[in-house]
């Protein structure tokens, strides 16, 4: 019962009418009246929307092409193009579908997929969480390495259903997600769309597909959330999420499994820890610290309470790409068809990071160096937002089962991201926001 419901429909004291009879039948016809008015309302808003959106304009000749939104796909030389692009070119490769395919690790990913041999399809929706011309430069990177990106939403099952059908993936790499801790307090229905009801989109094109593909796909570090244990490692609690962003991965490791054990899935989720690099994303502090440093504004530094320190275990786009395609190479073959399991199926989690936390000020003290410029700091009190205080990966489980050993430190990684940015930036051609 809502609180309107609770409201008296005539306040005021009860006053009896002369007639019953005409006072009931005025109600009826007003009623109608307002029966009238709605239903007119109603098929006004159908007319608008059928008639007058932008997506109701005719649809291309070719028959076999498909709109969602502005997105168009489908056709003979779209598809011979999603062919090629996947085609596989090395004796042993794989093909691979990797969503989110213009974002900072999907373009890594890919890049290093292709140059190996292995048959690569990008699909992403260039949304403009940030600056969307950093996708195109990093789809323009691609398209020269071969690599064909699909303009698509994953929540699109027709789009989906399609690839699948022109293209017989071995693997999945699920990269699209919505992204950032602080985001999803202005806009949280981005989370769920993209993180949960993309997952299970994407879930249901692949369990339907035949033969079914093996997944791998990005969870987080943020699941560990309010875990105080150190280092945290893939069997500490998760139950405990700081953000609307950490609960929507951590619920995407619950749909993975129940997917895993209903339909024989084969699934690998990875919880990467602060990724950074050449390529990377606005929205991360070592990246927006680089161009306010540069400009001369002032940057805040988070501290935790009594002056505690507030640390993060930066891990290298290049350890990173490396812990994602050995856990695409030593993914089993999920064990369904047509949806339909047929016996036990591999389901993994794996920690992908660093190991060796570092403060974020030393963060700031390694960019004054390699951009020689002293920074303006601002140091205020860690905000309760959503983000934590520390990260810290255990990453023995990886390393056993995946091979996984990041090799690169933050003042490497940090030199490297540093000589791509004034690079990309470089003679006001681009502007860094």
């Amino acid at each position: 019962m809502s609180y309107l419901d609770n409201i008296p429909s005539t306040p005021g004291k009860f006053k009896m009418e002369k007639s019953p009879y005409v006072h009931s039948k005025l109600r009826w016809h007003s009623s109608l009246m307002k029966l009238a008015f709605w239903s007119f309302i109603f098929l006004a808003l159908i007319f608008i929307f059928f008639y007058r959106s932008p997506s109701s304009n005719p649809l291309p000749q070719d028959p076999s092409r498909r709109s969602l939104g502005t997105y168009n796909w489908g056709g003979s030389a779209w598809e011979k193009r999603v062919r090629s692009s996947a085609r596989i070119r090395s004796h042993d490769g794989i093909s691979v579908l990797v969503t989110g395919a213009a974002g900072f690790v999907g373009t890594h990913v890919s890049t290093a997929l292709k140059r190996r041999g292995d048959g690569v399809l990008g699909l992403d929706n260039f949304n403009d969480y940030y600056d969307p011309s950093l996708k195109r430069a990093r789809q323009s990177l691609l398209d020269r390495s071969g690599v064909f990106i699909v303009e698509g939403d994953i929540n699109d099952s027709a789009l989906l259903s399609k690839l699948f059908e022109v293209v017989a993936f071995t693997h999945v790499m699920h990269l699209a997600a919505q992204a950032g801790v602080r985001y999803a307090m202005e806009n949280p229905s981005s989370y769920v769309h993209s993180n949960i009801a993309g997952l299970v989109s994407l879930l249901e094109a692949c369990k339907s597909a035949n033969p079914q593909p093996a997944v791998v796909w990005a969870s987080s570090s943020s699941v560990y959330g309010l875990n105080s244990k150190v280092p945290f490692s893939e069997k500490d609690r998760t139950d405990q999420p700081a953000s609307l962003y950490a609960a929507t991965k951590k619920a995407g490791e619950e749909i993975a499994h129940t997917y895993n054990y209903i339909y024989g899935l084969s699934l690998t989720a990875l919880r990467f820890f602060t990724v950074y690099g050449p390529w990377g994303r606005p929205d991360m502090a070592y990246f927006f610290f680089t161009r306010d440093i540069l400009k001369g504004k002032t940057i805040s530094i988070f501290e935790a309470a009594n002056h505690g320190t507030v640390a993060r275990d930066f891990t290298y786009i290049d350890d990173i790409v490396k812990g994602c395609l050995a856990a695409l190479d030593t993914a089993e073959k999920s064990t369904g068809s047509g949806g339909k399991k047929k016996g036990a199926a591999q389901f993994r989690i794996y920690n992908l990071g660093n190991t060796s936390p570092v403060p974020v000020s030393d963060l700031v003290s390694i960019l004054e160096r390699l951009l020689k410029v002293n920074a303006k700091r601002n140091v205020i009190k860690l905000p309760q937002n959503g983000d934590v205080r520390f990260t810290h990966a255990n990453i023995s489980l990886a390393q056993r089962e995946l091979g996984y050993k990041p090799s690169t430190d933050l003042q490497t990684g940090l030199k490297k991201f540093v000589r791509w940015y004034l690079g990309y930036y470089s003679g006001g051609k681009k502007a860094a926001g």
